[in-house]
């Protein structure tokens, strides 16, 4: 091959990169900071499944600033979006960001931890979330998202450990601020954290809230899920900001629908596997009107059903 058919080759792979990039970039939700307290801000993410035309951007995250700090919750989709992140934090407060929390290491909230952790900040998890970092699924799936995401998620984008992996409930303070880092799982995942900032009532609740749109529910321990609902329920935040859309000032209603949902769920996969109702007769018979109308409900509803299924089957022997 010549050395000119070449060049024009490296030329078109140049050039349908940089479309790629800017038409990705031209469909997508632009990030923006929203406040929820005086010293708490959340960035929403898209009610969608991650693609390259939204960046991956379908999670949320979160911040506190005190005078000593910032602590970040979650660090985003992607590591262009996690840019934007700190972008959007710079125009709050010129604070270092000390710390991110990350509430679960599930795709949509991490893949952007790698822009955090090199400006210094101190990664925090719980200790469970090793075992899925550390496997052969963790590395299926960057591998899946650097063609599926592209060019978001790329050959530089990494999995980032903990810098503390977290044993027990902690309560960071910094800045007169306390900030209280739970362990609520297993539920939706079995490292599940939420990170409540006292003075402001404000409770980031990572995935294990689901707000305005049907959960994933993936391999999740639902019956334990549905007990650290009710623990939060307890809680009583005055605000809550949930993993997926937007936050609530009434963060009752919103935790007792996530754990409405999970109850439905066990209750009518639950009877159908002690009958031995085949799985597609128990799909069809059951009301699923309550939660029919939410987002994502075509996208999730009937693989959380299946799964809850095989779930009860098993748990039923």
């Amino acid at each position: 091959m010549t050395t000119h058919i070449l060049k024009r080759l490296a030329w078109v792979a140049v050039t349908c990169t940089g479309l790629l990039f800017a038409a990705a970039a031209a469909v997508a939700q632009p990030l923006k900071a929203q406040q929820v307290a005086d010293n708490a801000w959340l960035v929403q993410g898209q009610a969608a499944l991650g693609s390259t035309a939204n960046r991956n951007f379908i999670s949320n995250a979160g911040f506190i600033v005190t005078p000593q700090g910032v602590v970040v919750i979650d660090a985003l989709g992607s590591p262009a979006l996690a840019e934007e992140l700190v972008a959007a934090v710079r125009q709050v407060t010129t604070q270092p960001i000390r710390y991110v929390v990350v509430t679960h290491y599930h795709a949509d909230h991490i893949y952007g931890l790698q822009v955090l952790k090199d400006l210094g900040a101190t990664v925090i998890a719980q200790r469970a979330g090793q075992e899925y970092l550390s496997s052969e699924t963790a590395q299926l799936r960057l591998a899946a998202s650097r063609v599926e995401l592209a060019p978001w998620i790329d050959a530089r984008t990494r999995l980032v450990p903990a810098d503390k992996w977290l044993d027990a409930d902690t309560v960071l303070e910094l800045g007169g601020e306390k900030i209280h880092i739970r362990h609520v799982g297993p539920a939706h995942t079995p490292e599940d954290l939420v990170v409540y900032a006292e003075r402001a009532g404000v409770l980031f609740a990572g995935d294990v809230v689901f707000r305005g749109r049907v959960p994933y529910v993936g391999q999740a321990d639902s019956r334990a899920w549905i007990d650290a609902l009710s623990g939060l329920i307890a809680l009583r935040p005055r605000i809550i900001v949930p993993g997926h859309g937007p936050m609530s000032t009434d963060p009752v209603a919103d935790l007792e629908l996530t754990r409405d949902y999970l109850v439905f769920l066990r209750k009518s996969m639950g009877e159908a596997a002690a009958n031995l109702e085949p799985f597609e007769d128990a799909y069809a018979r059951a009301d699923w009107s309550r939660f029919a109308g939410l987002p994502l409900f075509r996208a999730a509803n009937r693989i959380n059903a299946f799964n809850t299924y095989l779930l009860m089957e098993q748990q039923a022997k």
